[in-house]
């Protein structure tokens, strides 16, 4: 079976990364949409329209489950996709009820995008799991700009990662909610700034458990394969693929789909 991955960029691929962790058979056929990203500063139209875009083009390409591998799309279209597509499709979502449950302190703070943090989703999230605890959010769009640019640790992480977390550390937080699918390739950054006894959540796992869930049981066989094109430039992405997917067999290649930016 063909799983169909798309995001804005490359942060998808942590989520791909998770699901060949636990499906190392499956195919997977993932597109980034780095000619237009981020999607975390367009408007819902926009976001809305690309991921159809992209969804039509995994479909003609034989997927037959999609992942929204990215939080601002899920947000902004995964409802749509399901009114829309008679098959399986996983989205995101920041993983609020898990850090409401972990939490000590009563604080948590969320890393995400302006997109993600604005859904009536999200604001959904925190008043059904988040009842009593209290919830800081962090736009970071600079880590998207950076996980894009291959830059996963140095000088120029630590102050972006710096900045994201003081306010919420100095506001009491001790559980931190990874809001979007780039943020955890900094995830080591992150955690090695924090103080002992926090907490970092991830919710790419949780994603890679329920697309196992909507698959056949299946014995050991062959490495499925991986694909992954982009909408930007090629040569970008096979500089990037070595730091964000290393020692997995991955092909790639540039595709265009849609109309061009405006």
């Amino acid at each position: 079976m063909k799983i169909g991955l798309l995001d804005s960029g490359v942060g998808g691929l942590s989520v791909l990364r998770e699901i060949h962790r636990i499906l190392p058979t499956a195919s997977l056929h993932y597109v980034g949409d780095s000619a237009w990203c981020p999607y975390g500063t367009k408007s819902p139209e926009v976001i809305q329209r690309r991921v159809f875009e992209i969804a039509d083009y995994l479909l003609v390409h034989g997927a037959e489950i999609l992942v929204i591998a990215c939080n601002s799309a899920t947000i902004q279209a995964v409802g749509a996709l399901r009114a829309e597509y008679p098959l399986p499709v996983v989205g995101m979502e920041p993983g609020v009820k898990p850090a409401a449950e972990r939490t000590r302190s009563g604080v948590i703070g969320v890393l995400a995008t302006e997109a993600s943090l604005a859904g009536e989703k999200f604001h959904q999230l925190v008043s059904a799991h988040a009842s009593g605890v209290r919830v800081i959010t962090r736009p970071c769009p600079r880590f998207v700009e950076l996980v894009e640019a291959g830059l996963l640790d140095g000088p120029a992480v630590e102050t972006a990662v710096d900045e994201a977390l003081t306010p919420l550390l100095e506001a009491g937080a001790d559980v931190f909610v990874l809001g979007c699918t780039h943020y955890p390739f900094l995830k080591p950054m992150i955690e090695y700034r924090l103080p002992d006894g926090a907490t970092v959540i991830d919710t790419g796992p949780a994603v890679a458990k329920r697309v196992a869930s909507l698959l056949p049981a299946s014995g050991a066989g062959y490495p499925g394969t991986i694909q992954v094109e982009t909408t930007g430039e090629l040569d970008r992405l096979d500089a990037l693929l070595p730091r964000l997917l290393p020692a997995l067999n991955v092909s790639s290649a540039a595709c265009h789909i849609g109309n061009p930016l405006p």
